[in-house]
């Protein structure tokens, strides 16, 4: 039998660390530009109480969206020991294109993945280089993508990268801005022959609600009163995309382990998306609960948040990375063991993949 397993992983953690104290300087507004009357440094601690992040990792300013995921996807392909030429597909999640340093403009023109493709200068016109724009989940949608393709014989092995550079499209007034950081994280996948029970992906699960949700996270102006409305910065309804998430990723969760017949108990790690500790944790006891179950195990949810803060698409590839190279210290992963992919974000968008290592 044939699946789609994972080969090779990479990631590339900005070197330029923002800490909370480096807020503790800035003047935050409401969403009705009326100033919040409360010391900075406060804020700052009640933003680590919920979230769990500490400090963020920015880009320098010489590099882009793309230059950090050919960094990632370089690793990657090294990891896998394939031939670059020999891919099908390079698919690139991201929301936002390059951003140059000091502008809020974004250029996707051409494709964050052609770009990629030209980085690592592979001439094989047969692979096909293409973006994905799906919010946060952008990364493991494009493994489901590359999964479908495999399985429908259009192609055999897949760079999937997520990368993202949230640093330069926030907005300095705004709370949330605390939230968002820079990186890139990527896999090779190739479609493989392998024996009963082996490594490869066992089920995928993907969700679009777009009515009321639609805008929970968008492009607005500045919460500065005297900002000028012409230019856009990420925003986020928090409490709306909390409970979206709380209730319905771990139904899609659920889903995906069930279309594999997989049980919670044989999972051994859940790779969620790192978008706020509280919620992460959140979502994991509600899975549990769908289980009718309390006793969590206290190591089935590695963490970066912490210190690399919420960098969209690449947290979840860049965390898998992590562990998966040894480089986390209270997490491992073994042969045969069952994982758990999950995400959740704008659109609003939540997918979620089950892998056996």
């Amino acid at each position: 039998m044939r699946q789609t397993v994972i080969t090779g992983t990479g990631s590339y953690i900005p070197t330029e660390v923002k800490t909370n104290q480096d807020f503790t300087e800035h003047n935050f507004y409401t969403e009705d530009n009326n100033p919040i009357n409360v010391c900075p440094q406060v804020v700052v601690e009640k933003f680590k109480k919920i979230t769990g992040i500490a400090e963020r990792r920015y880009v320098a300013p010489h590099l882009t969206t793309s230059d950090i995921a050919t960094l990632a996807a370089e690793e990657a392909i090294r990891d896998s020991g394939i031939d670059p030429e020999t891919l099908d597909m390079i698919i690139v999640a991201h929301n936002f294109g390059n951003v140059i340093e000091g502008t809020i403009q974004s250029d996707a023109v051409p494709a964050l993945a052609s770009r990629v493709k030209h980085n690592l200068k592979i001439k094989s016109p047969h692979c096909v280089a293409y973006d994905i724009l799906f919010g946060c989940p952008g990364w493991v949608q494009g493994m489901i993508q590359a999964d479908a393709f495999f399985k429908a014989g259009m192609a055999r092995k897949a760079l999937v990268i997520g990368a993202e550079t949230l640093s330069r499209v926030i907005d300095l007034y705004d709370r949330d801005s605390m939230i968002f950081s820079d990186g890139a994280g990527a896999s090779v996948l190739e479609y493989q022959e392998i024996p009963d029970g082996g490594s490869g992906i066992l089920a995928s699960c993907a969700l679009s609600h777009s009515v009321d949700e639609a805008y929970y996270i968008n492009m607005n102006k500045s919460y500065m009163p005297d900002g000028d409305p012409r230019v856009r910065y990420i925003k986020m309804k928090g409490r709306k995309v909390y409970e979206y998430a709380i209730k319905l990723v771990p139904e899609a969760m659920k889903a995906c382990l069930d279309k594999c017949g997989v049980d919670i108990s044989d999972v051994k790690k859940v790779f969620i998306h790192q978008a706020n500790e509280k919620m992460d944790e959140g979502m994991i006891q509600a899975l549990y609960k769908l289980y009718g179950r309390r006793d969590i195990p206290e190591d089935i949810m590695p963490m970066s948040i912490h210190y690399l803060g919420n960098s969209s698409v690449a947290t979840v590839p860049t965390l898998y990375d992590i562990v998966r190279k040894g480089r986390d210290e209270k997490h491992e992963l073994n042969q045969g063991d069952i994982i758990l992919f999950a995400s959740v974000g704008a659109g609003m968008n939540i997918n979620a993949v089950c892998y056996k290592v």
